[in-house]
């Protein structure tokens, strides 16, 4: 399954600050990008900032870590420094190309 780097990099970042492994780090995430609507393939820096700093606190309180709140805004602060790769054919994507958009 192909996934974005803001994606990938709050994972990464998330295992690092916590006691959580790499599985459970990523299905950490996958539910707060699935509470938020979002999609782990397609998720923009942007998007993957605002679920850290409004739904992953909680998920990660659930699963008893200390200080949800701090780990949250070290992972958000880190998203501004990741590039967006290249959109491909998101949904998006080929909406804007039937609509005529660029």
């Amino acid at each position: 399954m192909s996934e974005s780097a803001a994606f990938t990099y709050a994972c990464d970042r998330l295992e690092e600050a916590t006691a959580l492994d790499r599985l459970e780090a990523r299905g950490t995430v996958r539910i707060a990008l699935k509470g938020a609507g979002l999609e782990v393939r397609s998720v923009t820096p942007e998007q993957m900032k605002v679920a850290v700093q409004r739904l992953l606190p909680a998920e990660l309180e659930a699963r008893g870590i200390d200080d949800s709140a701090a780990v949250c805004d070290a992972i958000a602060s880190g998203l501004d420094g990741v590039t967006v790769e290249s959109a491909g054919d998101t949904p998006d994507a080929v909406f804007s190309r039937l609509g005529g958009g660029s």
